[in-house]
Formats: C-alpha cells, sequence, structure tokens
C-alpha cells in the first residue's frame, strides 16, 4: 500500500527495511522510493528467482532497491 509506505518512511526512515517479493503490478514502485529516500534499505527479490518479476522489477527500474538478490538470501 502506497499510503502505508509513505508513512513508514515518514516515521521511521533508517529503522526499517523494506522488501519486494515476487507479483504482479506495479502498486509498491513509488513507495519504495519514497522509502528510500527517507533511509529505508530496501531488498528486491531477483528476476531469476520470481514466479513473477513484475512487482520487484517495476520497484528496481523506479529506483527504489538498495540490493537485489536471490529469494534464498533475503532471510
Amino acid at each position: 500500500d502506497p499510503i502505508f509506505q509513505l508513512m513508514i518512511a515518514r516515521c521511521a526512515g533508517a529503522s526499517y527495511l523494506g522488501v519486494v517479493l515476487t507479483g504482479m503490478g506495479n502498486d509498491g514502485a513509488a513507495g519504495m522510493l519514497v522509502m528510500k529516500k527517507s533511509g529505508v534499505f530496501n531488498l528486491m527479490q531477483d528476476e531469476a528467482s520470481c514466479l513473477a518479476v513484475g512487482m520487484p522489477k517495476k520497484a528496481i527500474i523506479a529506483g527504489g532497491a538498495d540490493k537485489i538478490t536471490p529469494l534464498s538470501e533475503i532471510p
């Protein structure tokens, strides 16, 4: 939810971690960029390990990723 992401960015900054996993659509891309600009560290699942790459890919293209990694390395 982009509104939730904006609230996190404004209230928490660097004390939070954003993660985008496999999925379709682009509803999180703008919010992840706002979060990154506010100091949140954002992880994106890489294309090779995604069942549906739309969601992470849109967030990466928008500039919201700090690190792109396989699902097995996210935990």
